[in-house]
């Protein structure tokens, strides 16, 4: 009976983005009232924003927990894929809001409207204090998971947004002119549009299990083919299980010798991919070169799985 293997990872992040959430919630009150007293529409497109921040922290905190769930006979690899495909739906979220704030942006751009320059500045102020702080709790924490990297990017954002209101609101205050207003939620929108395009690229990768970006197919062949005992790897597939846990399949073709060298030529490939590449989770076919005339206690085709 196949027993599965136990890919756990332990997954960080919970409190700073629980911490980061609370800001978000906080801040996104006041800039709705501050927007609709001043009359502005960046700082009601950076409380939208900020409402769709708190949004993508809730489904990054419940995928992180659905994540710590354990493999089971059903999932063998569990369920951290939930947090890839979380972080794909925050990017989907960002872009549709970067459409948002474009739409309301070219209407305002029409139309010009007044706009209460102090109030505006006042409330982008205590947003920028916010979420500053919100980036000092995930700062670390986004290295982990590129679910918490989401979540970092849309504080992020948040962060962008509420400088680039402060900036449109000390250019209203001088000389007047409203039409600032909309220019600078076109700033922020596209901002949020480069960021979101970034995330749902890096997500989707990991779910069409593309190559890492850091991992080079023909490096890789070369390492393996550099240890003693392997004459040729082929069929190779590397791929990415969730952030930080990285996957190979090969056939690796060996010189006929017992099974005991053989597995320490697999305990060297293991760990050189592990050491150079950071790939921990690795499956590896050995083949002898004539294996029609392999005799009594050397290995012919044998499978043999290391999950760590």
């Amino acid at each position: 009976m196949h027993e599965g293997h136990d890919h756990h990872q332990i997954i960080s992040g919970t409190r700073p983005l629980l911490l980061a959430l609370l800001i978000v919630v906080v801040v996104m009150v006041a800039e709705i009232v501050g927007g609709l007293l001043s009359n502005s529409l960046a700082l009601l497109g950076d409380a939208g924003h900020m409402l769709v921040d708190a949004l993508a922290l809730s489904i990054s905190l419940i995928a992180i927990w659905i994540a710590r769930r354990p493999a089971d006979t059903a999932k063998t690899y569990g369920y951290h894929r939930v947090e890839i495909m979380a972080a794909l739906a925050n990017g989907v979220i960002l872009v549709l809001v970067a459409v948002f704030i474009f739409y309301q942006a070219y209407q305002r751009l029409l139309d010009p409207p007044e706009v209460e320059a102090p109030l505006m500045m006042g409330i982008a102020v205590v947003g920028l204090v916010a979420n500053l702080a919100g980036i000092l709790l995930l700062r670390r924490a986004r290295h982990s998971s590129i679910n918490v990297k989401a979540a970092f990017w849309h504080v992020l954002g948040d962060t962008i947004s509420s400088l680039g209101v402060i900036i449109g609101g000390i250019i209203i205050a001088v000389t007047g002119w409203g039409i600032v207003d909309p220019i600078i939620a076109i700033v922020i929108g596209g901002i949020i549009l480069w960021g979101a395009a970034r995330l749902v690229k890096e997500s989707s990768d990991i779910l069409l299990e593309a190559v890492p970006g850091h991992i080079q197919m023909d490096e890789v062949g070369m390492v393996m083919m550099d240890i003693p005992g392997v004459r040729d790897v082929h069929d190779m597939h590397i791929w990415t299980i969730t952030s930080g846990i990285h996957a190979l399949s090969a056939h690796v073709l060996i010189e006929d010798q017992t099974v005991a060298r053989s597995a320490e030529i697999v305990r060297s490939v293991e760990q050189e991919l592990a050491r150079r590449f950071n790939i921990t989770h690795t499956t590896l076919q050995l083949e002898c070169e004539k294996c029609e005339s392999c005799s009594e206690g050397l290995v012919c085709g044998i499978t043999r799985q290391e999950v760590h």
